[in-house]
């Protein structure tokens, strides 16, 4: 009966989403119209998170939703063989129209609108989800007047993905407090054992967990190590090679859940003492430290309405000036790990990213705030040691707050 009482609080929760949140986002899109639609198997992004439960994320043949803005009020409605739950009026009878696309056309017509959005967009694959065959038929559909009405909704779309209403923010802090749980417990002598344990085996231990959970993943979880004397790993294009955890490492672990339909993203550190250490080196706490001053400058540079690349060049300014050496990497969190909304850096890439680092921040959004920090360990005759860290926030529009805590010390092993 959980299953059954989880899938109910979802629909609940996405007709209170409709109604609260579609209206003020075909508004700041400047849409009267919007068509989202999509086939069985190739739904589009968007469509996929408004169906009910039970529909376990399929178009069901093909469903057309579209959106009707009147005088601040929405009309939604389904142009779709089979009922979408209680949550779009059914507007189609394949008896009386036989055409699909003809049908949502008329009440596209009816309602006579200056700009119709559709889910097209070159910066975002979330809002690009529009397939080319449905493209065409919809302007097939529409009178000549109406199809050079058609414009991006990318706007509506990322706006839809990105923002949080209160309950879900706190799902997504229960979610990251289980996520957390299961990190601390991998970066512990209940799962590592010096000079035994690989770092394979801690990654394949956490997929463990999780499906004994009942939760879900969004990708396979890292486990590296960096030791005196080796260097340092460059970049994230290759999976770390699996090793055998030794004393004297510094673990770190990425790792992330799907919870209630809610993704996490965290990475943290834990470190194997030598034999007489009961905790790490002070250079490896210093590293950390410097990790922990950048997340707070990223932070701090969150305004309503900078784009990513305005919040990426003013915190690493600021790091800069603070003789910080570092890389920003961070991404919008929510239905999906790599969500929509802007992009703040990319590790490869630290100057501005056309497009998505274009777009603008707004409140009721979460981001997974992840950046790295370098440091010389002087224990480790000097070793720049990769500081790696990256926990999940929240942006209410004033201030960007860690929705369950961070990670402020190295966990010992």
């Amino acid at each position: 009966m959980e299953l059954q009482s989880q899938a109910q609080r979802h629909d609940e929760r996405l007709l209170r989403r409709l109604e609260t949140l579609v209206p003020g986002l075909m508004e700041r899109a400047d849409l009267d119209v919007w068509v989202v639609a999509g086939r069985e198997y190739n739904e589009d992004p968007v469509l996929a998170t408004m169906l009910p439960a039970e529909w376990l994320g399929t178009a069901r043949r093909r469903t057309i939703l579209v959106f009707i803005r009147r005088e601040g009020a929405v009309e939604r409605l389904a142009v779709a063989r089979y009922a979408v739950g209680d949550l779009f009026p059914p507007a189609w009878d394949p008896v009386t129209q036989p055409d699909q696309w003809a049908r949502a056309a008329e009440f596209i017509g009816e309602a006579d609108p200056r700009r119709i959005g559709i889910d097209v967009s070159p910066s975002f694959a979330l809002a690009d989800g529009l397939s080319s065959t449905e493209h065409d038929r919809l302007v097939a559909a529409l009178p000549p007047h109406l199809r050079t009405r058609i414009v991006s909704a990318e706007m509506a779309a990322i706006g839809w993905l990105e923002t949080r209403t209160p309950e879900e923010v706190d799902i997504m802090r229960e979610a990251c407090g289980v996520a957390h749980e299961m990190l601390r417990r991998a970066l512990s002598s209940e799962v590592i054992r010096a000079g035994e344990t690989t770092t394979k085996e801690v990654e394949w231990w956490l997929r463990g967990m999780v499906r004994s959970a009942g939760h879900g993943d969004w990708f396979h979880p890292t486990c590296s190590v960096q030791r005196p004397g080796e260097s340092r790993r460059e970049g994230f294009a290759t999976a770390p090679a699996e090793e055998v955890v030794q004393t004297g490492d510094l673990v770190h672990i990425d790792f992330g859940i799907v919870y209630d339909g809610y993704c996490t993203d965290q990475q943290q550190h834990g470190y194997v003492p030598r034999p007489g250490e009961k905790e790490a080196p002070e250079g490896l706490t210093e590293g950390l430290g410097l990790a922990n001053r950048l997340q707070d400058v990223l932070m701090g540079e969150f305004v309503t309405g900078r784009t990513g690349n305005q919040i990426l060049a003013a915190a690493r300014d600021r790091a800069a000036r603070e003789g910080i050496d570092g890389l920003i990497y961070t991404h919008p969190l929510g239905v999906h790990g790599h969500a929509a909304g802007p992009t703040i850096g990319l590790w490869d890439r630290q100057e501005a990213t056309p497009g998505a680092g274009d777009y603008p921040l707004w409140p009721d959004t979460c981001h997974s705030i992840e950046l790295m920090a370098r440091h010389p360990v002087v224990e480790w005759d000097g070793k720049i040691v990769q500081f790696m860290l990256e926990e999940d926030a929240w942006f209410d529009g004033r201030e960007c707050l860690f929705l369950e805590g961070r990670q402020t010390d190295i966990w010992v092993i």
